[in-house]
């Protein structure tokens, strides 16, 4: 039977203060992305954008001024991701900044647990009191580990979406002071960009599989900021020495490999900063790469 992916677009910029990656649904859109996952044998639906406030008609007062509209869109995130995995199918979210990952993730582990790899150059484990900025995209898995603010950690249902046990950051790179407490406190496992440099992208990402074999299904969430800027540069926190494009290809081909993969979100596209839409026409490589794509 033919596997129904349900693109669900999220333009959601409410998390972050650079403006411009609420545009990237419609970038990968442009970029192929549902050509390219017909092609791959898929039957695809595009179930169209939630509905994201316009920015600047909100309230703009103290570093959490968005939250309530955040919680919004994230609970409606929670639903469809629920639905559709009730559904039997797949779902893939576009972003849209990081945050959106509390509702997409809390949705498709509404009935039973998933593995999350969380595939970054950013812990986002913050919570309101830790962070720098007080931007929301940099809190929401700390939100799905049961930190923070209480109307993340309780979105969709009370409490915590995820154990330790169930996470793996790949690609860290770039971690603020109390941020990098938070996360040695929590006991999640992290390859750091050094370990990958050391040991190979191929013994992380089969690692990391192992560590995650006890759960039914996976969950990938792919901010496009993990790559080296060189190679997406439209991204809105963009840190050097992230992964080259064959070594982001081969983590994606060695997942797709393990044919556990239930559901995804890939975030923080901005073609205002992009060249020629080259980190949305990766991002949907990586996308058909994750689903099955290979090389022969």
């Amino acid at each position: 039977m033919t596997t129904t992916v349900n693109i669900i677009g999220v333009p959601m910029d409410l998390g972050q203060s650079r403006r411009g990656v609420d545009m990237g649904p419609s970038a990968l859109r442009y970029a192929g992305l549902d050509d390219r996952l017909g092609r791959l044998g898929y039957n695809v639906k595009d179930d169209g954008n939630i509905d994201i406030p316009v920015r600047d008609m909100l309230s703009r007062e103290g570093s959490l001024a968005f939250l309530p509209a955040v919680v919004r869109a994230c609970e409606a995130m929670y639903q469809l991701g629920q639905t559709a995995i009730e559904a039997g199918h797949f779902p893939l979210f576009i972003g849209g900044d990081h945050s959106i990952a509390i509702g997409t993730i809390g949705g498709v582990t509404h009935a039973e647990p998933a593995g999350l790899l969380w595939i970054d150059a950013h812990g986002d484990f913050n919570t309101p009191e830790s962070s720098p900025s007080g931007n929301l995209h940099g809190m929401p898995l700390a939100a799905l580990l049961g930190l923070g603010a209480p109307e993340l950690v309780n979105l969709g249902r009370p409490g915590p979406k995820l154990a330790p046990s169930e996470v793996i950051l790949i690609g860290i790179r770039d971690l603020d002071d109390q941020e990098k407490v938070l996360l040695q406190e929590s006991k999640v496992k992290i390859y750091t960009m050094r370990e990958i440099d050391e040991r190979g992208m191929a013994a992380v990402a089969t690692e990391a599989l192992e560590r995650l074999s006890h759960l039914p299904r996976l969950h990938i969430s792919l901010d496009m900021d993990s790559l080296n800027p060189s190679e997406a540069p439209g991204v809105g926190t963009p840190v050097p020495g992230g992964l080259t494009y064959r070594e982001a290809h081969l983590l994606m081909e060695i997942i797709a490999d393990s044919a556990c993969v239930g559901s995804i979100d890939v975030v923080e596209i901005n073609p205002i900063l992009d060249h020629r839409n080259q980190t949305a026409k990766i991002a949907v490589e990586l996308i058909a790469s994750l689903l099955g794509q290979s090389i022969l």
